[in-house]
């Protein structure tokens, strides 16, 4: 594998319990319909996200996170790694274009180097520990060291015999690697960065890894499994696979390296072969992962001691090469909508999105204005909504745009549609969000309001005695303000409702 900021665990000579555990998510560009940076952002704050991890060090995303508060983990991607690792200056250039540029405004607190390099690049894994110590010295010379953490991620496979995890080790063909890469991590405070996936561990199990135990289902005494020589009981295998880390570590004498997870998660579909990648055990496998960790519960092993977790991923990525489960792994559709609604009761507000199941209809801001103008002139129009609201005077007029203007009407027609499939789509120009548009005085449609009450989009809708209804309002924007008009008899403009929505 390819939904944040990772976090220094304060160490003095043990892994330290001092810090809570957070919860993040990746985010993944391997979609054919990528919302924009700023869509991207308005989701991770309309979710109370506050780490994601990034598999790049894009400038438009870094830009659109910029004094959010998110902390951002970014990565150097595999492809860059032979350079970097072999070259100090070209390490130092990556940390001045990617780094320097954005800090402070960006709040990035950790670097992946390369991703899984030991598995899925071997050929680089000799330069894998040079290529972090030449980002971390361009760190230290800009003073970034203390705040900017240096790491990279590993799959779960390089652990041997994981079962039971006190018997666990890493693969030694893998020891002139990570040996030095423990000690780099250990003496610049940094964690050891692991990819858990219990999914893929329960789908090679051939049966012997119960679903239960993969999911975080609750056992009784008897079906828990137990670690024979420390009698450490196990519920769950992510737990197993961090203890079995932890061991791995222990028997190359490095005990005070935390680990954080930068992937963990379940897929919500698949094909014929991956019958347990449904809807219902990715939401229990979130659901249970996300309480598990903000609970700061800790492994048997190092109980109460933080495992922060980003989950895979926060959008469901349609262009990833593989079986169906690849592209459904997202918490999210590319148009905002979860894809499931997360059973979090009592775990704070973090993907809060079973509270009230909110969505909205929004214009995209990179959309041609004369398409919103074109769209916004139907929805007001044929599409029956009302558009008082808009006009000037009116709590819904500023801003006064054509963005502004078009998300409203949108949303009014999304909202009295039913929210029904292809109602937020507009030609292109419209998309769907958990994040209330809603503004000082400007109540959208669908929004619960200053008073908590929803308002109902489809009283919006001009009634059929309506004396204003067979006049459609068209909106046209100059320079400086928005002028009203109403057309009528021949001089009507009825765009065709195939245009928009293909009716």
């Amino acid at each position: 594998m390819a939904i944040s900021m990772l976090f220094l665990l304060l160490l003095v000579s043990a892994v330290s319990g001092d810090e809570k555990a957070f919860i993040g998510v990746n985010v993944g560009t391997d979609l054919s319909d990528m919302p924009s940076p700023m869509e991207v952002v308005a989701l991770l704050k309309s979710q109370n996200v506050r780490h994601v991890r990034l598999y790049d060090a894009d400038r438009a995303m870094l830009l659109a996170l910029a004094n959010t508060g998110i902390q951002v983990s970014v990565s150097v991607p595999n492809e860059l790694l032979l350079g970097i690792g072999q070259s100090n200056a070209t390490a130092a250039n990556w940390v001045a274009r990617n780094i320097i540029d954005h800090v402070p405004a960006t709040n990035i607190t950790s670097i992946a180097v390369g991703s899984e390099v030991l598995t899925a690049l071997p050929n680089a894994a000799p330069v894998l520990v040079s290529a972090l110590k030449f980002i971390h010295s361009a760190l230290v010379a800009s003073n970034l060291d203390s705040q900017i953490k240096v790491s990279t991620p590993h799959s779960s496979s390089i652990i041997l015999d994981s079962f039971p995890p006190s018997q666990a080790f890493f693969n030694r063909s893998w020891d002139p690697v990570m040996v030095p890469l423990l000690k780099f991590l250990q003496s610049t405070g940094s964690y050891l960065m692991l990819n858990v996936y219990p999914y893929y561990d329960y789908m090679q199990s051939n049966g012997v890894i119960p679903l239960d135990y993969a999911l975080f289902h609750p056992l009784p005494p008897n079906k828990e499994a137990v670690d024979a020589n420390t009698l450490l009981h196990y519920t769950n295998v992510f737990d197993a696979i961090v203890d079995a880390a932890y061991f791995s570590m222990s028997y190359l004498n490095i005990t005070n390296v935390p680990i954080v997870v930068t992937e963990s998660g379940w897929p919500s579909k698949g094909d014929s072969s991956e019958p347990d990648a449904t809807v219902e055990n990715a939401n229990t496998y979130n659901s249970n992962l996300i309480k598990h960790v903000i609970n700061n519960t800790g492994t048997p092993k190092h109980p109460g001691i933080a495992v922060s977790t980003y989950i895979y991923e926060l959008y469901n990525e349609d262009l990833s090469p593989g079986p169906a489960s690849e592209q459904n792994w997202g918490l999210f559709d590319a148009n905002g909508v979860p894809v499931y609604i997360l059973h979090l009761t009592g775990a704070g507000t973090i993907f809060a999105n079973d509270t009230t199941n909110q969505t909205f209809c929004v214009a995209r801001e990179s959309a041609d204005p004369k398409m919103l103008q074109a769209a916004l002139d139907w929805a007001c129009g044929p599409g029956k909504v009302n558009c008082s609201p808009l006009l000037h005077g009116q709590p819904c007029y500023e801003p006064n745009n054509v963005v502004s203007h078009s998300t409203y009407a949108f949303n009014a027609y999304f909202q009295q549609m039913g929210k029904s499939t292809g109602t937020c789509d507009f030609k292109g120009v419209a998309t769907i969000t958990t994040t209330d548009p809603s503004h000082g005085s400007c109540v959208f449609p669908g929004s619960f309001g200053k008073n908590g009450t929803i308002t109902n989009g489809t009283s919006l809708a001009p009634s059929s005695n309506d004396s204003s209804s067979g006049y459609p309002l068209q909106y046209f924007y100059g320079s400086d303000s928005l002028t009203t008009s109403v057309i009528i008899g021949v001089s009507v403009l009825v765009l065709d409702c195939t245009f928009f929505f293909g009716f």
